[in-house]
């Protein structure tokens, strides 16, 4: 880590519910930054990357997410022409992976508000870099076929999927494309966004070991190529595999924007129309057919309550600060329930 990187962390280390990260028991940086301990209220994950040398920036490395893999056995699995979900919070907190799941709502800050939520201004009650949800930039998945992290490079991480109008509401479903099987040890993923606006034009980098499940495809990817500002040009978009979008980074960029977009608005890359990628699974990514053997994959054990993302043992009363009263509330739950099943 770098002296930036380090100081970059320190400036984040006291906001409790600034930016997103998608959150998965397949992720990396799952219990925080120090190994070894679990926390329930981490948020390491969700601080943005800006003005970073790749090093930093690279995976969240800055902080040292990218060394700190998911438990043994814990994969973001993608069903091969399906789809996953995952919880786009602002900390883990406001999860099903903390607390038993009792702080979350419908947005990934513990809030529902039922009064409605944005307008035409940058909206401050929730760091969502947006006005409202139509202008939500975009976020999007890539895969690399390798299972060693170290062996990552921006050509063989290629997005597979995007979800436009995120992030938004907590619960975020992905659409998988076609896509081969993993080697034994799983794949690697990432989880991408770069904000439209609406505050420092920043950009995030999240990842997760991953697998695919299913009766998979026979076609491998092609090798990934940067994408293009083609706004109102679909000619001159990039086409197939695609890397993630880097930018405003001290080194490692691969896309540089000027001028103005269709909406008069400084242009920002995102990973939507205005670089090429239609909404939902990427099926121009492939290789010809026969490059990948065909097989069936079988996915892992359902999770303890049915809920994306909700690992089993993800939570315990031990973990829970004796003070919350959430907590309790689960513990008495918890004694209900075991008096009945007793009975």
């Amino acid at each position: 880590m770098s002296l930036a990187g380090l100081l970059l962390g320190l400036s984040f280390s006291g906001l409790a519910s600034a930016h997103f990260a998608a959150w998965h028991k397949g992720m990396y940086c799952l219990n925080g930054t120090i190994r070894g301990e679990d926390d329930p209220d981490t948020n390491a994950i969700v601080n943005p990357l800006f003005n970073l040398t790749k090093s930093d920036w690279w995976f969240h490395a800055y902080n040292g997410c990218n060394e700190l893999p998911p438990a043994e056995g814990d994969f973001l699995e993608l069903p091969a022409n399906g789809n996953f979900t995952v919880e786009l919070a602002v900390n883990r907190a406001f999860t099903t992976l903390s607390y038993g799941g009792v702080r979350v709502a419908a947005f990934g800050d513990g809030e529902n508000y039922t009064n409605g939520l944005g307008g035409v201004d940058c909206i401050t009650e929730l760091n969502i870099h947006t006005q409202n949800e139509s202008m939500a930039a975009g976020t999007a998945f890539a895969i690399s076929y390798q299972s060693d992290m170290s062996a990552v490079t921006p050509e063989n991480l290629v997005v597979f999927t995007t979800l436009y109008h995120t992030p938004w509401k907590r619960l975020a479903t992905y659409q998988v494309p076609n896509l081969p099987a993993c080697p034994e040890n799983g794949c690697i993923c990432a989880w991408g966004w770069v904000p439209n606006g609406c505050g420092e034009p920043n950009m995030y980098m999240q990842g997760y070991r991953c697998k695919v499940v299913g009766k998979t495809g026979s076609a491998a990817l092609a090798p990934a190529a940067p994408a293009t500002w083609c706004e109102g040009a679909p000619g001159s978009c990039t086409k197939g595999a695609r890397q993630m979008i880097f930018w405003h980074q001290l080194d490692g960029n691969n896309i540089d924007v000027s001028g103005s977009d269709s909406h008069g608005d400084p242009k920002s890359p995102a990973y939507n129309s205005v670089l090429g990628f239609a909404e939902g699974a990427q099926t121009d990514i492939f290789m010809n057919d026969g490059t990948a053997s065909a097989t069936s994959v079988a996915p892992g054990r359902p999770t303890a309550s049915g809920t994306p993302g909700v690992q089993n043992g993800a939570w315990s009363l031990w973990r829970c600060p004796w003070y919350a009263p959430w907590c309790l509330l689960f513990f008495l739950g918890g004694l209900v329930v075991s008096l009945v099943e007793d009975f």
